[in-house]
């Protein structure tokens, strides 16, 4: 399969993106290069937007801006402006935590997980954004991540990177409401002595298609994997990055898959911290807007 790379410079942790479908445009953000960036690929048009903390995700707003999870707080980004309006404080000290993946659900209710620095002991968690309050809804985790939801919006799904654990929950739609939470696939956890001799990686980022199965970035593994909703893996591909960190489809088929990617401690990949792209078969479910 081949796989290209936008003709933008490389982030630090590239993370978070999304395809905007009305404006034709891929949003993603660098986490230590404290940025957001857009790029247009009908004219090659590049923007960026400075904060002045690191942005851990994004998520389109229905009012045509950007919901911001940076360590400092939850925000709205004016993208015509720039100007960021705060909408609540961390619910973590900002010492040792910072937001880090986080979407908006097929409701509108924007989801968002945190980091732990350091890993141990596990204190981040997982939020939800809805009537102007941040309500914790799982807990005990070191770097919550890979957020994503079935298409028929009764699954959800979300890891533990650290652990190297990905779980599947029931998902209310009425009420945002998780339960029958269970093990979704279970990797073996990295060598004691930092070997990747073998490693498979763990799991990052996520998304979905429209035949439910979920697609996950293997940071340190070099590959994107492919679930079925049982839990079977129906592809393998490998990835000319080692930390590639989260996957989402766009183009106007949905069938172009970009995937962001960090930047290995000395590491001289040629490629590491690019957004890379390629084509797959099966679209993917579009992204969803937050409402509140």
């Amino acid at each position: 399969m081949q796989v290209d790379a936008l003709p933008v410079a490389p982030c630090g942790t590239g993370e978070s993106p999304f395809w905007w479908p009305e404006q034709g445009a891929l949003y993603w953000c660098d986490i230590p290069g404290r940025r957001v960036h857009r790029w247009r690929p009908r004219d090659g048009v590049h923007t960026s937007w400075d904060q002045p903390e690191e942005v851990g995700c994004i998520a389109p707003h229905l009012d045509g801006g950007l919901m911001l999870a940076r360590r400092d707080g939850l925000f709205r980004l004016d993208l015509a402006t720039g100007a960021t309006q705060r909408l609540a404080p961390p619910p973590y000290d900002r010492a040792s935590q910072r937001f880090n993946d986080g979407k908006a659900d097929p409701q509108g209710r924007f989801w968002v997980g945190t980091i732990c620095e350091p890993r141990l002991p596990p204190r981040a968690a997982l939020y939800r954004w809805a009537d102007d309050a941040l309500e914790p809804q799982l807990d005990s985790a070191s770097t919550s991540n890979g957020l994503a939801w079935s298409p028929d919006g009764t699954t959800m799904y979300w890891c533990d990177t650290q652990a190297h654990r990905i779980e599947a929950f029931d998902f209310d739609a009425s009420d945002g409401s998780l339960s029958r939470r269970r093990g979704f696939h279970q990797f073996p956890l990295k060598p004691a002595d930092g070997s990747l001799a073998g490693y498979v990686g763990r799991p990052d980022g996520a998304a979905v298609d429209v035949e439910g199965a979920y697609w996950v970035a293997m940071y340190e593994g070099a590959r994107l994997l492919r679930f079925a909703p049982d839990g079977r893996v129906l592809a393998d591909l490998p990835l000319p990055v080692r930390c590639p960190t989260m996957p989402c489809f766009g183009g106007a088929d949905l069938r172009t898959l970009y995937v962001t990617s960090a930047v290995p401690k000395g590491d001289a990949e040629p490629l590491a911290g690019r957004v890379l792209v390629l084509h797959v078969d099966v679209p993917g479910l579009p992204v969803n807007f937050v409402h509140a």
